[in-house]
């Protein structure tokens, strides 16, 4: 068996910079925990401004045995995260080393970095059909109390995306603060929903062994425990602000990935199939190394299996185009008349190009159309 050489997957490891970052927060406090944020999003937007958009497809037929250091960063991370939250819950809440205000930099860091690294390496684990890869993408969601998203993501987002079914499809004019309100209720009862009517189809009860969300119970509290017997009370509070940072930052990037494309109503609660046009693709290259190509994202629903260096890009024609990669785009999305300033014209336009013979668009900006037959 042949590997593909290192420096190809080389880029793709930005990501392993952020733990002796974090480590270099917590050694020094006061601002140092500026450094992870500023890596994570204004470095590698700077970097996407020098080397410019990556339009270079690779063999979509690659075999996985090729793949091994583009993977093997993925695998590798969830024990790398695990110890530096574990590390620094102790420093934070067994020492006197950080003042409260610092430790909250601290943790505020390690959320930026397991929401724009751990979730995305999550995401891209889950996916996959190995069982150990689909743990690892299950303790990575448990290490920031979001497991329901597993199963939202699967039976419901991939299917459902850009429908009135998927919580995560952002509706036109809709602002970054509700969508996250409205997601942090939704999902995790469309998540449910989405389990127990799968079990009923198997004429299996909800509280069968089989439901997930028993794994999701014990994972989460497996993680709770372990910080409250490594922090105390302190490292409890403190892993749960990382777990709410690292949601947040998740919830942005699903904010932005869909925001206001919507499949076309064909009547009676049946929808267009999924395309390109209904994912905003972008194909900045600093932004999608840190991001392992999520920002292909047309492509990845396309082919939701595909391993994330094999993921295509397209171009206008095919589907909308980002003007900044996630990190500089979910900036704005914090900053709700900004961000409609830019990209509402884009969905006007994308609306003007894919869907004309549509002239009246209330029920898809409000959320109103029948949901789609069968759904989960």
């Amino acid at each position: 068996m042949s590997h593909a050489p290192l420096p190809a997957a080389a880029p793709f490891w930005l990501s392993i910079a952020l733990i002796p970052l974090v480590a270099l927060a917590a050694w020094g406090g006061g601002m140092w925990w500026l450094i992870v944020p500023v890596y994570a999003w204004y470095l590698t937007t700077v970097l996407d401004r020098v080397l410019g958009l990556n339009e270079a497809n690779p063999d979509p037929d690659t075999a996985t045995d090729q793949l091994f250091w583009h993977r093997a960063v993925t695998l590798i991370w969830f024990p790398l995260q695990a110890a530096t939250i574990l590390a620094c819950l102790w420093v934070a809440g067994r020492t006197d080393h950080l003042s409260g205000w610092e430790s909250l930099g601290l943790f505020f860091a390690i959320g930026v970095m397991s929401g724009s690294v751990g979730i995305v390496y999550a995401h891209e684990l889950l996916h996959q059909k190995t069982p150990a890869e689909r743990w690892l993408g299950d303790l990575l969601l448990a290490s920031v109390l979001y497991s329901h998203f597993r199963t939202e993501h699967l039976l419901v987002h991939h299917s459902w995306v850009s429908t009135p079914r998927d919580a995560v499809s952002a509706r036109y004019n809709e602002g970054f603060h509700r969508f996250f309100a409205r997601v942090l209720i939704d999902g995790p009862r469309s998540a449910w929903r989405a389990e127990t009517r799968f079990l009923a189809r198997a004429g299996r009860s909800p509280w069968d062994r089989r439901n997930p969300f028993w794994r999701y119970g014990v994972l989460q509290g497996a993680m709770l425990g372990l910080a409250m017997a490594v922090g105390g009370w302190t490292g409890l509070g403190l892993f749960l602000f990382q777990a709410l940072i690292a949601v947040w930052q998740l919830e942005l990037t699903n904010y932005v990935e869909h925001y206001g494309l919507s499949r076309k109503h064909l009547g009676d609660g049946r929808y267009e199939p999924v395309r390109p046009r209904h994912s905003w693709n972008a194909s900045h290259t600093a932004t999608n190394w840190l991001l392992i190509n999520l920002q292909r994202h047309s492509d990845h629903h396309t082919k939701p299996d595909r391993r994330f260096p094999l993921l295509q890009t397209y171009g206008a024609d095919e589907a909308p185009q980002l003007p900044m990669g996630y990190p500089a785009m979910t900036l704005l999305a914090m900053v709700p008349p900004l961000w409609r300033r830019r990209m509402n014209p884009r969905v006007r336009a994308w609306r003007r190009q894919f869907y004309p013979e549509i002239t009246d668009w209330t029920d898809y900006n409000r959320g109103t159309l029948p949901l789609p037959r069968n759904a989960l």
